[in-house]
Formats: C-alpha cells, sequence, structure tokens
C-alpha cells in the first residue's frame, strides 16, 4: 500500500519520534557492535535522549520541510528536507526514519522520491543524503541507492586513547 505523504503538524511529534526510535534502535546496536562498547558509550551516552532530542529540533525547526507518511491515519515514516547550500543549488535529505513494523513495503522509497520531488520544486539541481557504512545503514542505502544516488566513499576512524 502506497502511503499518504503530507506536511507534519504538531500532533505528529509524538509518534513520529516514538517510531525514529524504534527504527533507528538495531542502527545503534549495529554502532556499538562495530565501534566497541566504549568507543560507543563515549560518542552516544544516551543516543535515545540524544535522537529524541535531535527529531523534536528538526520537526520544530523546518516545520514547513518536514512531511509524514501515514497508512491508515497511523504516522509510518517521516522526512525532512533543507536547502543545504543554495549557491550550489544544493538541497539534502537531512533525516528520514520508517516505523520497523513497515520497513520493507517502499515507504522509505516513497519519502526519499517525494523529498527529492521537493528539493526539486525549490530550484535544486543536487541532492544529498548521509548515512552509514555499517550493517545497521544497509536498507539505508538500499534505498538511496535505489533512488539514483551515488556514494562518495568517506572514511572516518576511531580510537580509544
Amino acid at each position: 500500500m502506497r502511503p499518504r505523504i503530507r506536511p507534519f503538524d504538531d500532533r505528529d511529534a509524538e509518534a513520529v519520534v516514538d517510531l525514529s526510535l524504534r527504527a533507528w534502535a538495531p542502527v545503534f546496536a549495529s554502532l556499538e557492535r562495530v565501534l566497541g562498547s566504549e568507543i560507543f558509550r563515549r560518542l552516544h551516552p544516551d543516543w535515545r535522549e540524544d535522537q529524541r532530542r535531535a527529531v523534536e529540533d528538526i520537526c520544530a525547526a523546518k516545520k514547513q520541510r518536514v512531511w509524514v507518511a501515514e497508512v491508515d491515519g497511523a504516522a509510518v515514516g517521516f522526512v525532512a528536507v533543507e536547502i543545504y547550500d543554495p549557491e550550489r543549488s544544493m538541497g539534502e535529505i537531512s533525516i528520514l526514519a520508517v516505523d520497523p513494523d513497515h520497513q520493507g513495503s517502499g515507504i522509505g522509497t516513497a519519502l526519499t522520491e517525494f523529498a527529492l520531488d521537493r528539493l526539486k520544486d525549490a530550484g535544486m539541481k543536487v541532492a544529498m543524503v548521509e548515512t552509514g557504512g555499517d550493517p545497521g545503514h544497509a536498507a539505508a542505502r538500499r534505498t538511496y541507492e535505489k533512488a539514483g544516488y551515488v556514494l562518495l566513499p568517506i572514511a572516518r576512524y576511531f580510537k580509544n586513547l
């Protein structure tokens, strides 16, 4: 079923935060496995609270650029876009999450396509999105590659001191 995508409304905040925390739990577990517990805890002492605050801040600050995907009247995903570099006509998908109960059903793809259309409508010529290279981000990478994004490998290293 194709979701209905509509503008974010304040009444969506709790559902969007909740679904994003459920969606990112396996991602943060993957990061902890890759980085090791000591580095992970230094970077993310309370990832749930940090992510909650990040989602709330994005939704509050960028209301006109946040959209919610709903199925049967329930929020099942969301996406936020921003004009990243207007001089270069570059926009960005700054955040995207799909409820784990609805992952694999095309909602991430629908939100990505919707966001790209909004960036085109705003006159952007290039779109950017960032995601992790760890196993927990594999589904996100597949979604973005399916949408035609080109991967620019970047290496970021961490070491306990």
